[in-house]
């Protein structure tokens, strides 16, 4: 048995690092919005509250941010890269 069979990951982690996959890859835009909560709970067959844990985690991370009213978007990272070699100069 592998360290990985012997150390379950929480679903929620997983939600978190396939976005982040994505995120980072290119496959989802900045700008774009995700789908709301319920549905792509649903989408990809997890409770809402594993949904939003990761969506909070991808928030913490800087890869998505939350506008009331609106929705959740995905950052654009480009920027968040550039203001952090701007504030190490």
């Amino acid at each position: 048995m592998t360290e990985d069979q012997r150390t379950p990951q929480y679903l929620y982690r997983t939600v978190f690092e396939q976005f982040k996959a994505r995120i980072e890859s290119g496959e989802l835009a900045p700008n774009t919005p995700l789908p709301a909560e319920r549905r792509l709970a649903a989408e990809l067959g997890v409770a809402l509250g594993t949904l939003r844990h990761a969506t909070q985690l991808l928030r913490e991370e800087g890869l998505v941010v939350t506008v009331p009213s609106k929705g959740t978007f995905i950052r654009d990272t480009r920027l968040k890269s550039a203001e952090g070699a701007g504030a190490r100069s």
